[in-house]
């Protein structure tokens, strides 16, 4: 999994913290969380504020 499978890793995320809102999440926090992810093995650098804003925003549209 790669830091482009938005949707994937969203479902992950949720399918882990499904009371969490993700809306609260920093990005901080996210990123430490994606790398930590099974199946994750992209290069933790090649992130950035965008991808994970797509990420947090696919998280979202899970939780609600």
């Amino acid at each position: 999994m790669k830091w482009t499978d938005a949707q994937q890793i969203a479902e992950m995320l949720y399918d882990q913290n499904p009371e969490l809102d993700p809306k609260t999440v920093r990005f901080t926090d996210l990123h430490q969380w994606i790398l930590a992810l099974e199946g994750f093995n992209d290069e933790p650098q090649k992130s950035n504020e965008s991808i994970l804003e797509a990420i947090l925003l696919k998280w979202l549209d899970e939780y609600e």
